[in-house]
């Protein structure tokens, strides 16, 4: 019997996988974009105390990136996989029900990318700010600009220029983690890939599909962060 060609195995009939990978990519997506925006929340709270916090706030900040950059992406969603499971069952025994109650897997994986990336993003912001000429800042001040106007008018947009190359390079490594949601049984692309290898045995096919779904998302994204970066740094002199 032949194996089916990669065509054939892309397919969107009865006998193809096209359908199912394509919905595993959409959920890998969602997870990384949800993931990445938590992340970037966080990273804006804790870049604001880093910079502008108090002493407690400055611990704080710093114990969280020092703890989330140290350990395994994957340690992280195990603990709120199974830690969160293990809350959700003790509360629901108080109140009657019985059994294991799972967290639910997407939740899980969103917050375990979002908490891991928002140390990333955190010292993204941080330099991004610290990379703003104070200068800019007192003629701001000099003009008579208030504090909101001031940061909406030229704080914000040059953190931001500064900080786009940051949040591509963040952007990327997020978009490899989601693969690792996959232990919590969400059906994203490198799940929807491990299905579709057991069930036709080809193992390699579909993994270098998977490969090539990644790297295709990838290279898509790369190009739309460097238009954005280019867009925000129009007028800016290049060396």
């Amino acid at each position: 019997m032949t194996q089916p060609g990669i065509l054939e195995l892309l397919s969107f009939g009865p006998d193809g996988w096209g359908n199912i990978l394509l919905a595993g990519a959409m959920m890998t997506i969602l997870i990384a974009l949800s993931g990445y925006a938590t992340g970037a929340v966080i990273g804006v709270l804790g870049a604001w105390a880093k910079v502008r916090g108090g002493p407690v706030t400055r611990l704080v900040a710093d114990v969280y990136t020092t703890v989330l950059r140290g350990i395994p992406d994957l340690l992280v969603i195990y603990l709120l996989y199974f830690g969160g499971s293990a809350a959700i069952s003790a509360v629901g025994h108080l109140f009657g029900a019985e059994g294991f109650i799972g967290f639910p897997g997407f939740l899980a994986g969103m917050l375990a990318v979002g908490i891991t990336s928002g140390a990333q993003h955190t010292e993204v912001f941080r330099g991004a700010f610290r990379a703003v000429q104070p200068g800019e800042i007192e003629a701001a001040i000099a003009c008579g600009m208030p504090r909101w106007l001031r940061f909406r008018r030229i704080v914000a947009p040059l953190t931001l220029r500064h900080a786009l190359p940051g949040l591509g390079n963040v952007w990327q490594v997020v978009l490899k983690e989601s693969a690792l949601v996959s232990i919590t049984g969400v059906a994203e692309l490198l799940r929807q890939s491990q299905v579709a290898a057991g069930s036709t045995g080809l193992p390699f096919d579909f993994y270098l599909i998977a490969g090539g779904i990644y790297l295709a998302i990838s290279t898509v994204s790369s190009a739309v962060l460097h238009r954005a970066e280019h867009h925000f740094s129009r007028g800016v002199r290049r060396n």
